[in-house]
């Protein structure tokens, strides 16, 4: 699976401001749940559920958050730049400024689990990760990204 079979330009977003994780998280998960046609807020308290477990920020000022919901048929991923970085509870706590939201189907599945795999090693490597914070528009961004996403 490649991050271009789950991702597109125009579900890029650049200078996204949230003052909070929760404020944050709500917004893109009304924002997916509207692309992929499914309750806002079913979306929002699933990916709550999820952060409520452990934070999905995994370092370098990177955050992964992901839920499982009925009725989506395949992966759906946001990619959010933030104006500024936020406290997102990370493993280095160190704050969040790049988002990768992504919805996976309910019943698991291999390409599932590969699709937050693909995320995670898109957005790991600091070569592919620089690129991401310096891209100057939608494109650049969603480019930067599915170069080091096997695009």
């Amino acid at each position: 699976m490649k991050i271009t079979d789950f991702l597109s330009p125009a579900h890029v977003l650049l200078d996204v401001r949230a003052s909070d994780k929760g404020r944050l998280l709500h917004q893109l998960s009304t924002q997916a749940a509207a692309e992929v046609g499914l309750d806002a807020a079913e979306v929002s308290k699933q990916i709550a559920k999820r952060e409520a477990l452990g934070s999905t920020g995994v370092g370098n000022g990177v955050a992964l958050p992901h839920a499982r919901l009925k009725g989506l048929k395949s992966p759906f991923g946001l990619l959010a730049r933030l104006h500024h970085g936020i406290d997102f509870e990370a493993i280095d706590d160190q704050p969040v400024d790049v988002v990768f939201l992504l919805l996976l189907p309910d019943a698991p599945s291999d390409p599932q689990l590969n699709a937050l795999a693909c995320a995670a090693r898109a957005l790991r490597g600091p070569e592919g990760l620089q690129r991401v914070r310096v891209a100057a528009n939608r494109d650049a961004l969603y480019r930067a990204l599915a170069d080091f996403g096997g695009a």
